[in-house]
């Protein structure tokens, strides 16, 4: 695989620092979490703004994204057409369960968020849309390896690196394997921690018409309220759900019931 172009490799780990905790940046603040010299950080975000990706506030000089990125955002969104479809269900879901419900879909080695609603609990469980998180780790990212063809998941154990997130995330192939079949077995996902300490989440499979799977429904929330009764309930309420969402993507199932 040809390498990327270093100039580039660097703009776009620039770019990565925005969030949407810390949308305004300065050099000194990009330099510092990229590991850029000062003049470096400041002559890429120069260039970044020239080219419309950035602009720059007059009085704190500091740098946010420009609205090209968010017309690139709405060329993305548009092509996933299963937010569209899923929404009324994850806001439904969501008030069955008073918990937060996220929707990921596949990107490279990793899953991304791609729609959430938010607990109205005190204490909740915020997945940021966009953000991408390792496949090793969390109910969602287990449930894709799962459903995954035995290529793609051999070549994932083989190349992937299980690196820890918390002090629960799985960090052994072969633990991940049976994380693996048991998930084949309920058709449903379930962690405990993995990748956000005080977090559990519970994600069912969204399939198209082809049977491929290509979205995760999750239900999380903190840990001390996912209690085995809890967890039973969510995961019929959310295997339900995603089998209405599969069905209007034209998806035709083999008759297989979820083991609770």
């Amino acid at each position: 695989m040809k390498k990327p172009s270093p100039i580039l490799e660097r703009a776009i780990q620039l770019l990565d620092c925005f969030s949407k905790e810390e949308p305004y940046l300065g050099v000194r603040e990009i330099a510092r979490m990229t590991g850029f010299s000062s003049s470096s950080a400041g002559r890429i975000l120069s260039s970044l703004k020239e080219l419309g990706l950035l602009i720059q506030d007059h009085e704190t000089h500091k740098y946010t994204l420009a609205g090209k990125v968010l017309a690139w955002a709405e060329v993305y969104s548009a092509t996933l057409d299963i937010r569209k479809i899923a929404l009324p269900f994850i806001q439904e879901l969501q008030r069955m369960t008073g918990e937060t419900v996220s929707l990921y879909v596949l990107e490279g080695t990793n899953r991304v968020c791609v729609e959430r609603l938010e607990s109205d609990q005190n204490v909740r469980v915020v997945a940021r849309v966009g953000r991408n998180i390792p496949l090793h780790a969390g109910s969602a990212g287990k449930l894709f390896l799962a459903y995954m063809s035995d290529d793609e998941r051999n070549k994932f154990l083989a190349d992937a690196e299980l690196d820890p997130l918390t002090p629960y995330t799985i960090t052994e192939t072969k633990e991940l394997e049976g994380h693996i079949e048991l998930i084949k077995t309920k058709g449903y996902a379930l962690s405990h921690r993995e990748w956000t300490i005080d977090a559990s989440g519970i994600s069912a499979p969204i399939f198209n018409q082809k049977r491929k799977m290509i979205a995760a429904l999750t239900v999380s929330g903190p840990t001390q309220r996912f209690t085995k009764e809890k967890v039973t309930v969510i995961a019929k309420a959310c295997t339900h759900t995603t089998k209405q969402i599969s069905r209007l993507l034209g998806y035709s199932p083999i008759q297989q019931r979820p083991s609770f």
